[in-house]
């Protein structure tokens, strides 16, 4: 297939279009590089790939010095005309869009680039699928919109009217505004909600990044709720394996679907929701001390009340995911965190 993946120079799009140039697939990547955090994190992921820092500017289209068949593109979602020349041109078979602003505290100070990137541009990229006849969608969710929910493990079946953060609900809103494009077009939409994703590459914003910088730096981190926190967190090649078996495998209309009790992850319109996490809780403390472990050096550290828009815990059914595609994350945070600090060790040379 030609694949559009969004987000192509962030974290999980620069593995995910990796693993589909490795399956034989066609790929254009796509993303603004925004300052959100340090671009030179995102240039150096598309230089792994390929790209070089002075051939990228916007709206022209690259092509990769180590892949044949990818091709990268510096745009905004927000950008209507350049979504829709790009849609028109390209002729994709299937679209993954990953890009997106990111990260929860952000919201709380520049709520409008989420509603700008998040609604606005995920509005234009279900509009270019329908206009250009792409039937295969996938986007990037967000275990963020369980928001309230205490009951564990989060299921998609579950309710998420409770969002804690403006993020959380820009992302619930793309989940909604994909289930209309699903039934009115035929669209075939799968939601993932990712839980804390972390790896080489990662992004800095990201506690697993901070603890490591500050582990190498010896820097004093800070705890919030006092340790007293769990996070699913998910190690970037399991996300990457879920994500492309979704691409590979659009989901189709639950004929089982009951209107009078309804299940929110799935419908009579060609649309799914997968949670993607390695279903397997971790306390905040425990992976501390796995960073701990891997870097060979104690980290100081700050306890603090919980932050606003934190959620207490994560923890995710991945059961409907291990049935539909036969595949379950698996890799345990020790070794996870164990790649991810030698890759930090060798591109910050600490």
């Amino acid at each position: 297939m030609k694949v559009l993946v969004t987000g192509s120079a962030g974290f999980i799009g620069h593995f995910t279009a990796l693993k589909l140039l490795e399956l034989g697939h066609e790929v254009v990547g796509l993303d603004s590089i925004n300052d959100y955090y340090d671009v030179n994190l995102k240039f150096g992921r598309l230089a792994v790939a390929g790209f070089e820092k002075a051939e990228v500017h916007c709206g022209n289209i690259i092509e990769s010095t180590k892949h044949s068949n990818y091709r990268f593109i510096k745009m905004t979602l927000e950008n209507t005309n350049g979504i829709n020349e790009l849609f028109k041109s390209e002729k994709f078979d299937a679209v993954c869009n990953l890009a997106a602003q990111a990260g929860v505290r952000y919201s709380l100070e520049n709520p409008r680039a989420y509603i700008d990137s998040n609604v606005v541009g995920f509005l234009n990229v279900l509009e270019a699928c329908r206009n250009f006849a792409v039937s295969n969608l996938s986007y990037a969710s967000s275990s963020s919109v369980y928001g309230l929910n205490e009951q564990m493990p989060f299921s998609t079946s579950h309710n998420v009217d409770h969002p804690v953060s403006l993020y959380a609900a820009t992302k619930k809103s793309n989940e909604l505004m994909a289930h209309t494009y699903a039934h009115l077009y035929g669209i075939r939409c799968t939601g993932l909600r990712f839980f804390t994703v972390y790896g080489p590459w990662g992004r800095p914003d990201m506690a697993p990044f901070l603890f490591t910088k500050a582990a190498f730096e010896r820097k004093t981190i800070k705890v919030f709720n006092h340790g007293k926190m769990k996070r699913d967190f998910t190690y970037i090649d399991d996300i990457v394996e879920g994500i492309v078996r979704v691409v590979e495998n659009p989901c189709s209309p639950n004929t089982n679907w009951d209107a009078q009790n309804p299940d929110p992850s799935s419908s009579s319109a060609p649309y799914k929701i997968y949670n993607i996490g390695n279903s397997d809780t971790v306390e905040l403390l425990d992976f501390i001390r796995a960073v701990e472990r891997a870097a060979g050096i104690e980290i100081k550290k700050e306890f603090l009340p919980i932050q606003p828009g934190d959620v207490v815990a994560t923890f995710a059914d991945v059961t409907d995911l291990a049935d539909d595609m036969g595949y379950r994350p698996s890799t345990h945070i020790t070794e996870g965190m164990r790649r991810t600090v030698e890759w930090y060790k060798d591109f910050y040379q600490a």
